[in-house]
């Protein structure tokens, strides 16, 4: 058995036909979503489309905000030319409505990672090795969830940018020339601008090209060379700095200048400069930490952290990595023996290590990492079919066998697409509700809501927040106090102060600003915000714009979430008791008991409620629903003093089971009953989906 890749005859012409169906392939597959959501009106919002992930409309506000200025107030939009996601993004909407340009986007950007696969592949003389390890990779389970149609954001050139990377690295090592070494140096200034988060991925894999070289080809000058042109790519100076020190040092190689002895002295400084001024060890053991942080944090006040929070940063079974990366269980481990082969035969593919290693960081980091190790999965699941092809008598019955294998290996990525229909970030109905909102709002005015709504607040209502996508740190806490406390008059009060304190301090963080001292101590948070439920006084700030309060029906999910940020004692790592919660739209009417799941029924005839063995008194029951007019009615029965309450929500279908703090709560107090304190607010939206209230102090 021959365990090289074989040499495969090609012209330019066939290159570009097998990147051209590629491509076409994985754009076909990415419009699949676009054939089934076109048919749910709901999803289009002045006949257009609408996107699927909430961060897309952080890209989209800041590309609309370089053609309008309408964010010139928001401290938080990203300029111009902060990425390509939004340079590209406000270049297209000068032609097309923006709409259009965040939903197709994803698309034609994510396919292109079938172009350095093939090349790749062609660098071995083996450009079929590449095509069918393309098509693999574009459809990936991870690559496609996160590059689909309407998933608009800088995972789309998640894995084609280090891919191209790799690309230009390996050819390096095979080739030794000026111009590739230039294009490689030249791709890694580029990736910080195409994908900012992935700046620990380029790290990883430009060091394990520093040390191949020094492995392998440590007694050529060209490695020292390399080693110097690709730690000054590396270093996070302006690219006008960096340029003409590499073209400095390939003028300087070129021309014999620098001898053996001064190459090694050069790389070796460089390197440790990259060190240096890279931030290299702090950088990827922040990312370590980052995402796989437990618990609240261990300082002066005692926070919450979001990461533990975030379904994509939790702990997740092997077999949904593997799915995650290779789309099947068999196909995984094709991928990872076919890799360990690759590498022992064509060891400059060790260069991809690093992104299998990132991809199965996600045992511990969380799904996001899988995407990472998709293509090099691909390219060692395509090796082993060669491998196991190569054993047959012809080269005909050969290429049958890996066409059929590995159409075989994409049908379980296929039919993840074909059932993978997610929702758009918000219906048509929700939209209308903030188009509203926007009618009335200044553009310097705030929105108070939880963290996953910042972003498309923006864009729809041209407003401000005080949390968001990539903001959500201790003040996470300031929102969740507002929108889960028991006292209005808190909320209120809160809201103003977190507000104006936010603006006049210039933007820095609210809790840091309001609950730490000149000194530098924490001081007694409860106290602090007792003074704000009950004093029947507070001075509060000057009012310099107005607030408004964002209640979706949609959080009522996550209330539970949200409240886990707010019952604190920040000043006390010994938390508070959680509060009871408990939805269900799955319900069964036995006639004595209303069956709703995980054990928990209503026992009718005893007013009671039963959690598994244990029975509770029914304090209070509601059925909350709308009239024909959309007017809300609420109906209310007393049985008890102390117990649980039972909302029956008729127009949702839905039962909430609550105890006191949430009954209590400002998110069920203002959208479940639309009870509000008439003196603190004003109602902006009260249909079924969306409330939105305009603070009045």
């Amino acid at each position: 058995m021959n365990f090289s890749l074989p040499t495969e005859k090609h012209t330019t012409l066939h290159l570009i036909v097998l990147i051209l169906f590629a491509y076409a392939f994985s754009v076909a597959t990415r419009l699949i979503w676009i054939n089934w959501a076109s048919g749910i009106p709901e999803f289009y919002w002045n006949n257009l489309l609408m996107i699927n992930t909430n961060d897309g409309y952080y890209f989209a506000a800041s590309a609309q905000n370089a053609l309008t200025h309408f964010y010139d107030n928001n401290p938080r939009i990203a300029g111009l030319w902060s990425s390509a996601t939004v340079a590209v993004t406000a270049l297209l909407s000068k032609f097309f409505p923006i709409e259009t340009v965040i939903l197709y986007l994803p698309v034609f950007v994510s396919s292109f990672v079938v172009v350095p696969l093939i090349l790749i592949g062609r660098l071995f003389n083996a450009p079929y090795f590449g095509f069918f390890s393309a098509l693999l990779a574009s459809v990936g389970w991870s690559y496609y969830n996160r590059t689909m149609a309407g998933y608009f954001d800088t995972d789309m050139f998640s894995a084609m940018a280090p891919m191209m990377i790799v690309y230009f690295l390996i050819a390096t090592t095979l080739k030794e020339n000026i111009t590739w070494i230039l294009l490689s140096a030249l791709s890694i200034m580029l990736y910080p601008f195409l994908y900012d988060q992935g700046l620990s991925v380029v790290y990883a894999i430009s060091i394990f090209y520093m040390g191949y070289m020094l492995i392998f080809h440590r007694r050529e000058s060209f490695t020292y060379f390399s080693i110097s042109v690709i730690s000054v790519a590396l270093f996070l100076i302006s690219p006008l700095i960096k340029i003409p020190i590499i073209i400095a040092l390939i003028i300087a190689y070129r021309k014999e200048w620098l001898n053996f002895r001064l190459l090694l002295i050069l790389s070796g400084a460089t390197f440790l400069l990259f060190l240096f001024n890279g931030h290299v060890v702090s950088l990827i053991w922040a990312k370590i930490i980052g995402y796989t942080a437990k618990g609240t944090e261990n300082e002066a006040l005692h926070f919450f952290q979001v990461t533990q929070t975030v379904r994509e940063a939790g702990h997740v079974p092997f077999s949904e990595i593997a799915n995650r990366i290779s789309g099947s269980m068999p196909a995984f481990f094709i991928a990872f023996v076919g890799y360990i082969a690759l590498v022992l035969r064509h060891r400059a593919f060790i260069l991809a290590l690093p992104l299998i290693g990132i991809g199965l960081f996600a045992f511990w980091g969380g799904l996001r990492f899988t995407i990472y190790a998709v293509p090099v999965a691909a390219m060692g699941g395509v090796y082993l079919l060669y491998l196991l092809g190569s054993a047959l008598s012809s080269e005909k019955a050969k290429y049958a066998f890996i066409t059929i294998a590995t159409f075989i290996m994409l049908y379980p990525n296929i039919n993840h697409i074909m059932q993978y229909q997610v929702p758009t970030v918000l219906t048509a109905k929700e939209v209308a509700s903030l188009e509203k909102l926007e009618s009335l709002a200044d553009h310097k005015d705030y929105t108070i809501a939880w963290w996953d709504y910042g972003y498309p607040l923006w864009f729809y209502t041209h407003t401000n927040t005080l949390i968001d996508g990539g903001k959500h740190n201790h003040d996470n806490f300031i929102v969740a106090e507002i929108l889960t406390t028991t006292s209005q008059s808190e909320a209120a009060r809160l809201a103003r102060i977190s507000t104006e304190t936010y603006v006049s301090s210039g933007y820095r963080e609210i809790a840091d600003t309001l609950f730490i001292d000149k000194n530098g101590s924490a001081i007694n948070v409860s106290d602090y915000l007792d003074t704000l439920r009950y004093q029947e006084s507070v001075v509060l700030p000057k009012k310099t714009r107005d607030i408004y309060l964002y209640l979706p029906w949609r959080m009522m999910d996550i209330l539970p979430t949200v409240a886990l940020f707010s019952n604190l004692d920040l000043n006390s790592p010994d938390n508070r008791k959680e509060s009871f919660f408990y939805t269900s739209s799955s319900i069964q009417d036995t006639g004595k008991t209303i069956e709703l799941g995980n054990g928990i029924s209503i026992l009718k005839e005893k007013n009671m409620i039963k959690l598994g063995n244990q029975e509770v008194p029914i304090k209070s029951f509601y059925q909350v629903g709308y009239t024909p007019q959309n007017i809300l009615q609420v109906n209310e029965q007393t049985f008890a003093s102390e117990g649980l309450n039972v909302i029956y929500m008729a127009s949702y279908g839905r039962f909430l089971v609550v105890d006191n703090a949430y009954l209590n709560s400002t998110y069920i107090q203002m959208f479940v009953f639309e009870h509000y304190d008439k003196n603190l607010f004003e109602a902006v939206s009260l249909d079924g989906m969306t409330k939105i209230y305009k603070l009045k102090i």
